[in-house]
């Protein structure tokens, strides 16, 4: 699978709403936030709160170029919960950490613009 980032590119293929319901897209709230120097990319390794339901979960995220690791613990962030674990160098990543590409191409991260539970589901 081949991701456009840029954003001239043109829309995926349609699809329809049972299969984007089928990504279970929730929100969770960053508990500690470390270097990843092992990582091709500069890189994150997170730790996310995802409430109750869920739980923590890990995950490996290339946003080092517009994040300070002190400004990341506190702050919520979308993230998919159900795709299969991917082992990212020496480090598992248990969830995907949504962002969108900023005009340098660096990863800017998808959050709600007010708090909202931590565990709520994207619809």
């Amino acid at each position: 699978m081949h991701l456009h980032h840029a954003p001239d590119a043109p829309a995926a293929e349609r699809t329809d709403f049972e299969t984007f319901l089928k990504a279970d897209i929730r929100v969770g709230t960053i508990v500690s936030a470390e270097a990843f120097p092992e990582a091709r990319k500069p890189s994150y390794r997170l730790l996310i709160d995802f409430g109750p339901a869920i739980g923590r979960k890990k995950s490996c995220a290339q946003i080092a170029a517009n994040y300070a690791l002190d400004a990341l613990p506190g702050r919520q962030v979308a993230a998919v919960v159900n795709f299969p674990p991917r082992q990212i160098g020496p480090a598992m990543s248990e969830v995907l950490t949504l962002g969108f590409a900023d005009a340098a191409g660096e990863v800017v991260l998808f959050a709600p613009d007010t708090p909202v539970p931590d565990g709520s589901r994207l619809f």
